[in-house]
């Protein structure tokens, strides 16, 4: 009897591992635009990337992580065979 019964299955590990690279692109966009005495103000820190499209990314990736979770896997053993 191999009972290999695992909370998460192949789908699950994928579907999580692509919802941390998402999650760490938005954080990657989200990134730059420095205020130092030298160069004065950036303005750049209030562009598009930055206030729009950098939470968006992150916020699909914690929803995916969310979603990547509670996924419940296939079941790849026979339940028709168990019970004869």
């Amino acid at each position: 009897m191999k009972n290999n019964q695992y909370a998460f299955g192949k789908e699950n590990f994928i579907l999580l591992a692509v919802s941390i690279l998402i999650i760490i692109i938005g954080f990657v966009l989200l990134y730059g635009g420095k205020t130092t005495e030298e160069t004065g103000f950036d303005p750049r820190i209030f562009d598009k990337r930055r206030l729009l499209v950098a939470p968006i990314v992150i916020m699909t990736g914690f929803f995916s992580v969310i979603y990547a979770i509670l996924k419940k896997p296939k079941d790849t053993s026979n339940t028709k065979n168990k019970l004869s």
